[in-house]
């Protein structure tokens, strides 16, 4: 993901939300959101060049998502895909803290990792985000450290607390969050480095480029029951959707 919000004990209804936006390049080849048929516990979406996945769930309750830190410099040579961070944790049976306590943060580029199990919910940095367990409360989360003061975080973090307060959280108000084109203050480095015009479409919350932007936009919500739902809508380049997925699931036991 590039760019996710989340509330964690904010809503008697629904005790965790998650809502984020997939950003990525679209030439890169990824597979619909879906039960993985190799791994048919985990649902979500998969990334086809270098494996694992930017946000999926499992069975149990498990639940893990990742974003890329942004860096001034290029990564080095032979690093791991950040995807398999989000797939090792699902493949495992370890709580959250104890998985990211064993992530080797140097075996990959820059990179923000949330995983949760329903009841605890850890955060992991390889910058200086450092690692931290998440209390209640209303975060965001783009390229940059957690609830960094990036304009589209801060913009879409208000966002889902304006619905909680009104009590309309759905899937379609949550939608309608991810899918805010408006640009923000474009940041002067970023356009220097990418130029004015792209600068100012990343400061959006949903991108729209015609070589790089919103892929798709996912819900996550776990009920007062431990029911969970999946939405995923998929966009072109020219940020037209083109698809959906929906699941759902139970893990009580």
């Amino acid at each position: 993901m590039c760019l996710l919000v989340f509330a964690i004990g904010q809503s008697t209804e629904y005790p965790l939300i998650l809502a984020g936006n997939r950003d990525e390049f679209h030439s890169r080849p990824a597979e619909d959101a879906d039960w993985w048929g190799d791994k048919p516990d985990i649902v979500g979406g998969r990334d086809l060049e270098a494996g694992g996945s930017w946000l999926a769930l499992h069975r149990d309750g498990r639940f893990a998502t990742v974003t890329n830190y942004r860096d001034a410099e290029r990564p080095k040579p032979g690093l791991r895909s950040r995807g398999h961070l989000v797939s090792g944790f699902l493949e495992s049976a370890m709580a959250p803290l104890d998985y990211l306590e064993g992530v080797d943060g140097s075996a990959y580029a820059g990179f923000n990792l949330i995983v949760g199990d329903g009841v605890d919910i850890a955060y992991l940095s390889n910058r200086d985000g450092g690692l931290r367990e998440l209390s209640a409360g209303v975060y965001g989360l783009s390229n940059s450290l957690l609830d960094g003061p990036w304009e589209k975080v801060e913009r879409s973090k208000q966002g889902l607390s304006s619905l909680l307060e009104r009590d309309a959280v759905f899937e379609k108000t949550l939608l309608e969050l991810l899918g805010d084109r408006e640009p923000g203050p474009a940041d002067a480095a970023e356009a220097k480095r990418l130029g004015e015009a792209a600068a100012a479409a990343i400061s959006a919350p949903f991108i729209v480029m015609p070589e790089y932007g919103t892929r798709c936009s996912t819900v996550v919500t776990m009920d007062d029951k431990s029911r969970w739902r999946l939405l995923e809508r998929r966009f072109d380049a020219q940020g037209d959707a083109v698809g959906e997925s929906r699941f759902s699931f139970s893990s009580a036991a």
